[in-house]
């Protein structure tokens, strides 16, 4: 799957607040590469495997879109999806099907659903639905300046691509500020270096993770220098962004 590198301008709710969206499908690997996709634009995501936890899910998180897979261990997204619409009847809708049969999309709209994409897909066009879909419907806005990432004292312009900590400027290149990005938009969630490598670099470097050991180190470095440390390795697991507790 193609990754998304997210220059596009930020959308948000009508409010201002991070729009939320649930993906629901059952292949756990394909539910955390289309959360970690949407979580890069800025989004609030949580997902389920299964008919029963995606209603729950619903329930609490009252969200603006859902991605949904057609084929469920306990139901059909069909299904799912009439019970969303007694929880949130303006949901927006995208359904994730393996099927390519024209009664199948037929049967997703009929269903009310908005969209559908047929697997495999990429993620870039996932992302680009999801983002029509919530404009169309009035749900979302797109912000008027870049979005700002803070976590801790550490702080990034996203727009301006400038970065600073205790207000002091920290120059980048261009894959340190994209590593750096990623790093921000999951704040105390530790990142494997395949989740890493999936999204800074858009592709699968196989044997040579050494390469988000080098960038880390790189980052480090200029983030780091002579302060209380942010970016932490997990041994066995991979690397996680702490804000520094006073």
């Amino acid at each position: 799957m193609n990754t998304p590198r997210s220059g596009r301008p930020a959308l948000a709710r009508p409010d201002g607040t991070p729009l939320r969206v649930l993906v629901v499908d059952d292949d756990p690997d394909l539910a955390e590469v289309l959360s970690g996709a949407l979580r890069y634009e800025g989004w609030v995501v949580r997902s389920a495997g299964d008919g029963a936890t995606a209603v729950a899910e619903a329930r609490d998180l009252m969200p603006d879109a859902v991605v949904l897979d057609v084929m469920l261990p306990d139901t059909d997204g069909f299904s799912v999806l009439r019970t969303l619409h007694t929880v949130k009847p303006d949901v927006c809708v995208l359904f994730l099907t393996a099927r390519d049969a024209v009664e199948d999309r037929i049967a997703g709209i009929t269903a009310g659903g908005d969209d559908y994409v047929t697997k495999p897909f990429s993620l870039e066009e996932v992302v680009a639905r999801l983002r029509g879909l919530l404009r169309r419907a009035g749900m979302a806005r797109q912000l008027e300046e870049g979005p700002r990432l803070t976590v801790g004292d550490l702080v990034m312009d996203e727009e301006a691509r400038e970065v600073t900590r205790t207000g002091e400027l920290i120059e980048l290149s261009p894959t340190e500020f994209e590593l750096l990005r990623f790093l921000m938009r999951n704040p105390r969630r530790v990142l494997s270096k395949a989740q890493i490598l999936e999204r800074v670099w858009s592709y699968d470097f196989g044997g040579q993770a050494h390469v988000v050991e080098l960038y880390i180190s790189y980052l480090r470095k200029k983030v780091d220098a002579g302060r209380e440390p942010m970016i932490h390795t997990v041994r066995g697991a991979g690397y996680v962004l702490k804000p520094v507790v006073r």
